[in-house]
């Protein structure tokens, strides 16, 4: 089985990175949906699509206007969204409201509680867990595949709540949206930097980690400071669009 990392940068795609959006295709698994959004057709292998998020910012979610052809063009009979209960309400009556987008939601709409469990359709198990420090909060969410365990972590700084959500995970999908030079940053905009993350890696006992949902104002080949992030951690890779993983390898 393998992850897709269709889109891997936050705020804003750049000629470097899209925003975000990883899908799992053998199983139609789709996290977060941002502009990187309109790669999801290349890679459909399923009848349903399963797709979770993370919050309602626009980096997240404007990629969900564009699936609005694939029950037509590729045949998707079924695409279930989850999310809290006001991110599927931003999703309803805002993005796809008349005025901004002319054609209605083609989704079932999952309310999810924070904490909950959640069965995709091919009996996949979902855990949830709340994330509090970014503006409006998000959702992490750990799963397993190919007897991999998974956990995707964005939109949030590093404050200790969710160490034991992700402890033990033999991937670790994290934002790092900036470097260590720019913590003020991180702090206010409830975002994670370079050594808190390290830190969570080294103390949570991860396999291995990848770096999505980085600053777009950086196109740099390292936006976050590799070298010294090494010194605490080193099994880490920062992604760019493209990227595949291949968890049978």
């Amino acid at each position: 089985m393998r992850i897709e990392f269709l889109g891997t940068g936050g705020f804003h795609p750049n000629e470097r990175r899209h925003t975000t959006c990883l899908m799992v295709p053998e199983i139609g698994l789709i996290l977060d949906c941002g502009t990187a959004g309109f790669r999801i057709a290349e890679h459909i292998e399923t009848k349903t699509l399963d797709l979770l998020l993370s919050h309602a910012h626009l980096d997240h979610i404007c990629g969900l206007t564009y699936l609005v052809t694939l029950p037509i063009i590729h045949n998707v009979e079924k695409m279930r969204l989850f999310g809290a209960q006001h991110v599927l309400d931003a999703v309803r009556d805002s993005l796809f409201s008349e005025a901004i987008f002319p054609v209605g939601p083609p989704f079932e709409f999952h309310t999810i509680t924070p904490g909950d469990s959640i069965e995709l359709a091919n009996g996949t198990q979902i855990e949830s867990f709340p994330l509090t420090t970014h503006p409006g909060g998000s959702i992490a969410y750990r799963f397993e595949l190919d007897g991999q365990q998974i956990a995707y972590v964005t939109d949030t700084t590093v404050d200790g709540t969710y160490t034991d959500f992700i402890r033990g995970v033999d991937l670790l999908i994290h934002e790092c949206y900036f470097p260590d030079s720019s913590s003020d940053w991180a702090e206010t905009t409830g975002h994670t930097h370079s050594s808190t993350l390290a830190e969570l890696a080294q103390s949570a006992n991860v396999g291995r980690l990848v770096i999505t949902h980085v600053d777009p104002l950086n196109l740099d080949d390292d936006p976050i400071g590799l070298d010294e992030f090494k010194k605490i951690y080193s099994n880490v890779t920062i992604a760019d669009d493209g990227l595949t993983i291949d968890l049978s390898k």
